[in-house]
């Protein structure tokens, strides 16, 4: 498959379906936000600061927002507040555009790295373990041989779940008992993995952050003990985020960030929340890619994330006060 996959209908719908809630909501607070209004003044302009700020997406991301648009609005002489949707959305796609790598292929690896290696962390109820399935049933779609580490030993429910996972799937689940040592999890995972020349591993790990200093220390000894089986291990520490909890979505990116190097993030439950404005905001203020958006509980509803398609469907396309 190509690096920029052809993003289907069906994708568009599951996109647009998930992101309902949020665009409702932020089309009615800019609805009412201008209001009366014939030009973007600066009372507009204040007002769009409130909506995007009460929207989730952030202080210092709407500020930058904010001056994008006063700036577009005094050069381009864009005084109808018709034009107002369309602004908003070039800038916000830009934004984006600029503080993200280029968007990933559809699930696909890098050539030359067998096993792919993603270790994956985030609190408990995030939607961890769901992402790490609906990750190997795509990935698995696409002609590549998974395998999953149930390395969250603390939680019998977290094995359980992985390994359900890997039923539904149909991929290998290495585990220990309870209470084991989540970093000899990891080595027998990618040993295993290596073994049997799988294309991708995928490493879940404990959900704690009541000790920020343990939680360290505890994913630098599971990133170590996996370089010994692969050397560049892990190739990707992805962090899954609850969209559905707005701000405390970036405390957790904080916290999480503090504690280990994330190369990548995953945001779920975008889908029946009007908070999917913080995927903008995150994206903007941690600087680290949003690889994956999760917009339902179907196995498909796990999408990569596509910047521009993302704003499109976010903002629409008919444009405020028409």
């Amino acid at each position: 498959m190509g690096f920029f996959s052809f993003f289907s209908k069906e994708k568009k719908e599951t996109l647009d379906k998930g992101l309902s809630k949020t665009k409702e909501s932020v089309f009615g607070k800019i609805t009412r936000a201008i209001a009366g209004k014939s030009k973007v003044d600066d009372e507009v302009l204040d007002n769009l600061e409130e909506v995007l700020i009460t929207s989730d997406v952030g202080v210092e991301t709407t500020l930058k927002i904010i001056k994008r648009i006063e700036k577009r609005v005094a050069e381009d002489k864009y005084l109808n507040t018709k034009e107002l949707n369309n602004i908003l959305r070039e800038e916000i796609a830009t934004l984006l555009t600029e503080n993200n790598t280029d968007d990933m292929a559809e699930f696909e690896i890098p050539a030359g790295k067998k096993p792919y290696v993603v270790m994956v962390v985030g609190v408990n109820g995030v939607g961890k373990t769901t992402t790490i399935g609906k990750l190997a049933y795509q990935f698995k779609k696409n002609g590549k041989k998974v395998y999953l580490g149930a390395a969250d030993t603390f939680r019998a429910a977290a094995v359980e779940q992985l390994q359900i996972w890997g039923d539904r799937v149909g991929v290998p689940v290495v585990k220990q008992k309870m209470g084991a040592d989540p970093a000899s999890v990891a080595y027998d995972t990618l040993s295993s993995a290596v073994a049997n020349g799988a294309d991708v591993v995928i490493i879940d790990t404990a959900g704690r952050l009541h000790n920020k200093v343990g939680l360290m220390n505890e994913l630098t000894k599971i990133k170590n003990v996996m370089k010994k089986v692969v050397p560049d291990a892990p190739d990707e520490v992805l962090l899954v985020l609850d969209g559905s909890t707005g701000q405390n979505a970036f405390e957790q990116a904080k916290q999480f960030t503090l504690a280990t190097e994330v190369t990548a993030m995953a945001v779920t439950k975008l889908d029946g929340t009007a908070k999917g404005g913080v995927v903008i905001g995150i994206s903007d203020q941690f600087k680290i890619p949003i690889r994956y958006i999760g917009l339902g509980e179907g196995l498909e509803d796990l999408q990569v994330f596509r910047r521009r398609e993302f704003v499109d469907s976010l903002f629409g396309e008919e444009g405020i006060g028409k």
